[in-house]
C-alpha cells in the first residue's frame, strides 16, 4: 500500500523497492531452511507436515510478490502521470518554488517514515518466519529424542525379556533336579526299609 501511495521521486521508489527485495531474500532462505528440514524428516507424517508448511509459506510469498508487483506498476503510472502535469503546468513563482520544496522536503519525509514502516513490517515477518522454523527445529529435536529413547528402551525390554526366558529355563530344569533326587532319596529308603523289615524278600 506504501509503494501504491508513494508520490514519488522515483529514487523514493527504488529505495522502497530495494527494503522489499532485501525481505523477500531472507523470506526465501527461511523458506529453502525449512523445506530442507522436512526432507531430513524420519517420520514420514511429519515430513509431509513440514512440506505442507513450506507449501503454504511459497504460495504467501508468491501473492505478495504479484501484490508488489501491481503496486509498482501503480506507483510508476502515477509517478509518470504527475511529471507530465508538472511540465506541463511549467514554472511558477519564486513563492510557489519555495513552497514546492517545502512540499517536496515534506513527501520525502513522508516517504522515508513509510519506507521505515515496511521495513519494520517486513522485520516481523521475517522474525515470526524465523520463530516458526525455530520452533520446528525444535519439535523435530524432542522427536528424534524420543525415537532414541524408545530404541533405548525397545533394547532393555528384549534384553530383559531374554533374561526372563532363561530363567524360568532354568527354573525348570532346577524343579526337575529337586524331582529326581527326592524320586532317588524316597527309592534308597524304600530299599533300606526292605532290607530291614522284610530280609527274606
Amino acid at each position: 500500500q506504501d509503494i501504491r501511495d508513494c508520490p514519488g521521486p522515483l529514487s523514493a521508489l527504488t529505495g522502497l523497492n530495494a527494503a522489499v527485495k532485501e525481505k523477500f531474500r531472507n523470506l526465501r532462505d527461511r523458506i529453502q531452511e525449512l523445506e530442507q528440514m522436512a526432507k531430513e524428516q524420519d517420520k514420514e507424517s511429519e515430513k509431509q507436515a513440514l512440506l505442507r508448511e513450506v507449501e503454504n509459506h511459497k504460495k504467501q510469498m508468491l501473492s505478495n510478490q504479484a501484490a508488489w508487483r501491481k503496486a509498482n506498476l501503480a506507483c510508476k503510472i502515477a509517478i509518470d502521470n504527475s511529471e507530465k502535469d508538472q511540465l506541463l503546468q511549467g514554472r511558477d513563482s519564486l513563492r510557489q518554488r519555495k513552497t514546492t520544496k517545502e512540499s517536496l522536503a515534506e513527501s520525502a519525509s513522508n516517504i522515508t517514515e513509510s519506507l521505515m514502516g515496511i521495513s519494520r513490517m517486513m522485520s516481523q515477518q521475517v522474525q515470526q518466519s524465523e520463530e516458526t522454523v525455530q520452533t520446528l527445529a525444535n519439535s523435530s529435536r524432542t522427536i528424534l529424542e524420543a525415537n532414541e529413547e524408545f530404541k533405548s528402551m525397545s533394547g532393555t525390554i528384549q534384553l530383559g525379556r531374554k533374561l526372563i526366558t532363561k530363567y524360568n529355563r532354568r527354573e525348570l530344569t532346577d524343579k526337575l533336579l529337586i524331582f529326581l533326587a527326592l524320586a532317588l532319596f524316597l527309592a534308597t529308603v524304600l530299599y533300606i526299609l526292605k532290607k530291614r523289615l522284610f530280609p527274606f524278600l
